[in-house]
């Protein structure tokens, strides 16, 4: 059993009942990929709370850290993927789902290495694809049953302009298209791809904006599902995102004009 504090009441859920349905369903074992890059104090908060699972195998990619991070993660006992040179958050992804192809993993869980996320929540994020047959599952801190505390303000604007503007783009009304908490079959990156997502431009901020905006034109089945994305635990002076002002907003939303405009496919 875990146990989730949701809206200052528990919530208790069993995970056993899906990780075994997971084990003996076709697509198998999922994997979750958890993207790391100088996240200082924040790694052993989450590595604490990372729950030990029967049926979902776990993979920790480190994108060349400098602050001492890729030494906690080795002493975590989980696989850890190292890049030596920075390559940037799409290339993190893009290398965690390469490794999935490789060990024969169908469905992965892409999450924060920054304890935004909860671990604990990854089943809400599984359930729709195994139970319902989803292919894209979308994280959202904005519908009923989904948090963010302490958000900073910034953030708190522009999560839902930015889903207003993706939804206007795709036709489908989503909550929150900012939030890097996902789950997806990677099928849709081999089997007859619709789109390619290995292309060089795609290795930083544009790739989850690039694979969301076309997972929804493109007739996939989607959900969202409510999830916790905390701040609480960023003490004064602690950076919360990685994300550089102009520079890296451009590139997450650029893909939206390139692809509406047939600059880029």
């Amino acid at each position: 059993m875990t146990s989730v504090v949701k809206n200052g009441h528990e919530e208790n859920r069993s995970t056993s009942g899906l990780e075994e349905m997971m084990k003996n369903h076709p697509l198998g074992r999922p994997l979750v990929g958890v993207v790391f890059y100088n996240n200082g104090e924040s790694v052993p908060l989450l590595l604490a709370r990372f729950p030990r699972w029967s049926g979902i195998d776990v993979v920790f990619h480190d994108d060349a850290s400098s602050d001492g991070t890729p030494e906690i993660l080795e002493q975590s006992g989980f696989t850890v993927l190292r890049q030596t040179v920075n390559g940037g958050l799409g290339r993190a992804i893009k290398n965690i789902i390469e490794h999935a192809h490789k060990t024969n993993h169908q469905v992965v869980v892409i999450m924060a290495g920054n304890n935004k996320d909860d671990p604990n929540e990854v089943p809400r994020l599984l359930a729709p694809i195994y139970q319902d047959g989803k292919d894209y599952v979308q994280g959202s801190r904005m519908l009923q049953g989904g948090s963010s505390p302490s958000i900073p303000l910034f953030r708190r604007l522009m999560v839902p302009v930015h889903a207003l503007v993706m939804s206007g783009f795709t036709g489908f009304r989503c909550t929150d298209a900012l939030n890097g908490f996902r789950a997806y079959k990677i099928g849709m990156f081999y089997d007859k791809p619709q789109f390619n997502i290995w292309q060089e431009w795609l290795d930083h901020y544009e790739l989850e904006t690039y694979v969301h905006y076309n997972v929804l034109r493109r007739g996939y089945r989607v959900a969202e599902v409510p999830v916790t994305k905390s701040y609480v635990h960023f003490k004064d002076g602690m950076k919360h995102s990685h994300i550089r002002p102009f520079h890296d907003w451009w590139g997450i939303l650029r893909p939206l004009l390139f692809l509406r405009l047939g600059i880029r496919k």
